[in-house]
């Protein structure tokens, strides 16, 4: 064999397998590639603040990106079981028991388990009015109908007012089929509010010009912590009631992390955390008000969160993941 023979056989060989090597490198890159994981922005403070602790801790400690998808329980809800959400940190069971039944039967979602259990939703109306003697101690569903004058409605003064939540929150339509087996119907017209901020706003103003307000709100929030309010009384919660017509109080729901199906394989590690990811309404009330006392936004109260309440998280991930996380904090 000649030496350029054999010269262009070295060649050729050193070519095959630097191409080899090229080839393996890049599918190992590709293969190391981690997806952006998008989580349902929902339109209420707890959840956008829980979106930021599981996007900090995701981008530092797990190297994913993040990206959100802002919207209403509903919609966002049948974006996770399209697939096009891959993590929902805040699924009022109760209130979205349909749904999450039928997506889990196809298949299409996995239910984590509990984020949070001690939370409450139910009516509220302004302690003031009961101190001042405009409403009775007892106020409840079955006598604030005789008070529906103190609630006039501006753009029908002939009703009072109820102010109710977003249009695309899962109570929201509770709250119409509670007031007509009530029978609040005829005495009160519904007001959509139209999203947190705007209820925020109707319960702030009545409550710091002294003036009545009847409407939907819940826990947690920084602003029940601001303000003094009364629960509207309703029967006690009876599943045969809620199931034939929501006769009947809101029960404390449990709030679970729901995540579509594909999760499962698309990024195992995650699905791990996130079923060990477990907060109570005590720690998410004292994050939102660090937020609002402050002026920060989610980011910044998620960063409180995970400095103040080391020993919890800790015990969500990994040493590993969670000296990384610490390592990125300020």
């Amino acid at each position: 064999m000649s030496k350029k023979r054999n010269l262009g056989i070295k060649l050729l060989a050193l070519t095959l397998g630097a191409a080899l090597i090229l080839s393996c490198f890049a599918g190992c890159t590709a293969t190391e590639e981690k997806p952006t994981l998008v989580l349902a922005d929902l339109a209420w403070d707890s959840a956008l603040f829980h979106n930021s602790v599981a996007d900090f801790i995701l981008e530092n400690g797990y190297g994913y990106e993040t990206d959100g998808i802002p919207g209403g329980t509903i919609p966002l809800f049948a974006g996770l079981a399209a697939g096009e959400i891959d993590i929902n940190m805040e699924v009022w069971m109760d209130n979205q028991k349909k749904a999450v039944d039928e997506a889990i039967d196809a298949g299409q979602v996995v239910d984590l388990g509990r984020n949070f259990g001690d939370s409450w939703q139910g009516w509220l109306v302004p302690t003031y009015m009961i101190e001042d003697g405009d409403l009775p101690a007892d106020i409840s569903v079955d006598n604030i109908s005789e008070y529906w004058d103190l609630f006039k409605d501006p753009e029908d003064p002939s009703k009072g007012r109820f102010y109710n939540g977003d249009p695309t929150w899962a109570c929201t339509g509770i709250d119409v089929i509670k007031f007509e087996t009530y029978g609040l119907d005829e005495h009160f017209n519904i007001f959509t509010a139209g999203g947190t901020d705007a209820l925020n706003a109707s319960l702030m103003s009545a409550y710091e010009s002294h003036e009545p307000w009847f409407g939907y709100y819940w826990s947690p929030t920084y602003l029940l912590g601001q303000v003094d309010m009364t629960v509207v009384a309703e029967p006690d919660f009876d599943q045969a009631v809620w199931d034939e017509n929501y006769g009947c109080a809101y029960t404390d729901v449990p709030v679970h992390i729901v995540v579509n199906t594909e999760l499962m394989e698309k990024a195992p590690e995650v699905v791990t955390f996130l079923t060990k990811y477990e907060t109570t309404a005590a720690m998410i009330n004292a994050a939102l008000a660090y937020m609002d006392e402050n002026g920060v936004d989610f980011d910044a109260a998620a960063i409180w969160f995970l400095q103040e309440y080391e020993s919890t998280w800790t015990q969500w991930v990994p040493d590993d993941i969670a000296n990384k996380v610490k390592a990125a904090l300020p």
